[in-house]
Order: structure tokens, then sequence, then C-alpha cells
């Protein structure tokens, strides 16, 4: 666990008793800091009394005065657009501030490191966690945290060794960088920014700007790497380059460019597609900035397994790929997905595309560019019928509804060379309890249809494992 004598004898609030809200009471306490903390949840409150006892003070912080108090700590997860805990801070002055900011006022009691900071709508689990297993390969202490991985206050802090300072790699969302102040990061990336989580901001480009925010807290000899995918990640490059001395801000085309990234491509079985080869060439960029080399780096990443959800190759059955991308929850993030998989040498698109659920936008965005890709589209979920309506005519589309029989009609047509592919460019909720249990229902109903050869019910999957809650 990671503590800080910067703490001791201060007053701080915690809303919210997640993964991150009790790592943060565990720091504070250990810190010696004075705790209130809140859940609006009987069951968490309850929890919290029994595991700590009178070191807490149990008290909403909505309805007690924070005069003396140093920070409200609350979850990423709390909308501060609309949530009412914003004003009642600013009523008496007290910052309302995140885990990743008590990291960040607690570094400088933790033994010599780095902070690489990973940003940006699509790709920043898979860039963090390349960067992570980059690292390791070249004998450098690591530790994964923030939006990934445990709560970074509850690592264990990092130690230097013989190749050197430790290296804590952060996934960071923009709620989480909306709650900090002073994170300083030694090098960051912003991968690319596209609409998404609009709901928690006032528009595109407030949105925008809070990732950007990641660089503002730098210092100018810092080192910043910028995606060029998109117009407005090449703007904050721009903006970040006045104000950097040269070598010190690096763009990741250049990166791919410099380095001959896409001939390395097809040597790393986990990182295929155009939006891999942007992480790859982000992952090096940010790795040789903390001394790795390419004697290092290169051969791992051919060692890369990928993560869970995507782009994750399930394997094949009769000549057949199956992918389960379930985290590609935007038309940005299917693109490239699509991509990946180009039609066969006789011109034959491949894909069997599983698409569908609770859209966040309208129309085909970036994947009506990749349709030449589609054998054929099996829509599902709350969206499926606007998806067939904007694919008829253009790709052979079924109205499956249901995950469970878009696979089967899926792997029914499906001839040796294709690609039946869960990308489905929206959110879960309509149908299952988040990404990962749908991704985890579409590995059940291929195991379960390519060993049964499509006799087997794939749409009996263990009770509650993929259903959606109340509580979703």
């Amino acid at each position: 666990m990671i503590t800080s004598p910067f703490f001791a004898g201060k007053r701080y609030a915690v809303l919210g008793l997640a993964r991150s809200g009790l790592a943060a009471v565990e720091s504070l306490l250990e810190s010696g800091a004075q705790v209130t903390v809140w859940d609006r949840q009987d069951e968490a409150r309850s929890a919290l009394a029994d595991r700590f006892g009178d070191r807490v003070t149990l008290a909403d912080p909505l309805e007690i005065s924070l005069a003396g108090f140093d920070g409200v700590v609350v979850s990423p997860g709390v909308p501060l657009n609309t949530h009412p805990i914003s004003a009642r801070a600013a009523q008496f002055g007290v910052p309302v501030i995140g885990d990743i900011e008590l990291f960040a006022l607690a570094r400088a009691a933790l033994p010599p490191h780095r902070v690489i900071g990973i940003t940006g709508t699509n790709g920043k689990s898979t860039a963090t966690a390349l960067v992570a297993h980059l690292l390791d390969a070249a004998g450098l202490p690591v530790r994964m945290g923030g939006n990934i991985g445990l709560p970074v206050l509850a690592e264990d802090p990092l130690q230097p060794n013989d190749a050197g300072a430790g290296v804590y790699v952060l996934e960071l969302s923009s709620y989480q960088i909306d709650l900090t102040r002073s994170l300083a990061c030694e090098a960051a990336v912003l991968l690319n920014v596209t609409p998404d989580h609009l709901d928690r901001y006032d528009g595109f480009e407030a949105y925008a700007f809070s990732k950007s925010r990641l660089f503002a807290m730098q210092g100018s000899t810092q080192f910043a790497v910028f995606g060029s995918s998109d117009a407005v990640t090449r703007g904050f490059m721009n903006a970040a380059a006045e104000r950097r001395p040269e070598g010190r801000i690096v763009s990741i085309g250049a990166v791919i460019g410099r380095e001959g990234l896409a001939a390395l491509q097809p040597a790393w079985p986990s990182l295929q597609g155009p939006h891999n080869l942007e992480n790859t060439g982000a992952a090096v960029a940010l790795v040789e900035a903390m001394g790795v080399t390419r004697s290092q780096w290169e051969p791992a990443l051919a060692s890369f397994s990928g993560l869970p959800h995507r782009m994750e190759r399930l394997g094949t059955h009769d000549g057949v790929l199956f992918v389960n991308d379930s985290k590609a929850t935007n038309q940005a993030s299917t693109a490239p997905a699509l991509a990946a998989f180009p039609p066969a040498d006789d011109a034959r698109p491949r894909i069997h595309w599983i698409v569908g659920g609770l859209a966040k936008e309208d129309g085909l965005g970036e994947c009506e560019a990749q349709l030449g890709c589609v054998a054929a589209a099996y829509t599902i979920g709350e969206a499926g019928p606007r998806f067939a309506e904007m694919l008829e005519g253009r790709v052979p589309v079924t109205q499956s509804e249901m995950l469970c029989e878009a696979v089967r009609g899926a792997i029914a047509a499906a001839k040796p060379g294709d690609v039946v592919l869960l990308s489905p460019a929206c959110a879960s909720f309509d149908q299952f309890r988040d990404f990962a249990k749908r991704g985890d229902a579409f590995r059940h109903a291929v195991s379960v249809l390519a060993q049964d050869n499509l006799a087997g019910d794939p749409c009996l999957f263990p009770a509650d494992a993929g259903k959606k809650t109340s509580s979703a």
C-alpha cells in the first residue's frame, strides 16, 4: 500500500466505497489522516464499519460541515456535472479530488520512481498493458494501475533495481484526470479523442479538454506523445509543442515511421489492426523515454498476450477465426477491428460482423469506410434494427436480436478463412451487465456451437453470468 506523511493530521471525506474508495480510505488511515466516509449502499457502509471500526467516521459529506477538511475524495464514477457534492465542497472551499490526486501528493515520499500516464478515448487499456509488458521485459520495476488492475494506492511502492528507477504505468480516464490537479507524469500519451461519455460533459469540447489537462500538469521538459489519427489530438499536440523544447514531444505516426513498425506488425499475434499499430507506436515512444532500447522492446512485442475482450483471438474451428472485441463500444473503436481483416486474396470479404447493443451515436461513423471487409452482418440488441436498416443493401444482414443467435448464424455461414468478429460499436447495458459479460457470453456461445457442430444451445449460459442487473 502507498502511504505518505503528507496526509498525517489532515481531514478527508471519502465518497464512494468501491475499489478505489476503499484503497483511499486505507491509505489515508495508515498515513495518519482523519477520515469521514460515506456510500449510499447500506451494505458498503456496514462492511466498512466492520473493517475499520471507530478509526473512521460514518457521515454523508452532503449533510455535514466541510469546514476544515483538506479534500473530498470521490470515485471516478461520481458525475461531477450533476452530483451535488461539487457545489457542496465549493461552499467550503474544499477541493474535490480522486485517488490519483492522492497518489500525486504522495509521490514526494516514495522511493525514486517515474510515472507514465496513458489516456485517450480508445486503446488505453491495451496501450497500458503493453507499456507495462515492455518495461517488465527490459527488467525495470513496474506497477500498472489507475483505470486498470489494482487501484494505484493499493499497490506496494516500487523500489529501484539495477535496471533503474521503477515506473508506475497509469491508465487514466477523463474522469480520473478531472479529479487530479498535480499529477506531473514523466511521460504521457493522448492516443485519440472521439465523442464519448458526453453525458458527463458540456459537449465534446469539454470532454476533449479534460483529456488535454494531463499535459497541462506536466513540466515543460517532461515527455509527451500524441496520436495522429484525429484532428483534435493533433491540435492538442501543436498547442503542447509551443511550451516544450525540441525532442520532448512526438507524434505516434512519426514513431511508427521512424522505427519501421508496420513491417514488423505481422509478427505480433495480439497486436493486429491499425489501431494496435498506433498503440504500439505509443508504447515504443513511452518506454524509450524510460531508457528501454530497441534490442529490448522489439522481441517483447511478439510475446505480448493482449487483454480479454480487446481483439481477443478465441481460436479457429473448421478454418474460421473467432475474435472477441466486446470492448469496442463505439464506431471509432470498431472501425480498426474491421480493417484488421481485409478481404481475402480473391477480393472476397471475410468478416461476419456481430454489431449492436446500446448505441452511443447515430450512423455508422468510421465503420462505413470498412464495409468492404464485411461478408455479412448480424445485428443484436436495442440498436439492432437501426444497424440493419443502415446496412441493408450494402452487406447481407440478419437481425438476430440475441448474441447467441448471431453466433449461430455466423458460424453456419462462415467459410474457411473467414472471421467471426464480435465488435459491437455499442455499449452492452441493454442486454448485459458490462462489456466483459458480453464477451464471456460470446466465448461461451462459440465454444458450445463449435464443439457440437451447431447442435448445442448457445443461449443456455450460466445463471446470471451475462445478464444485465438492476444496478447496471
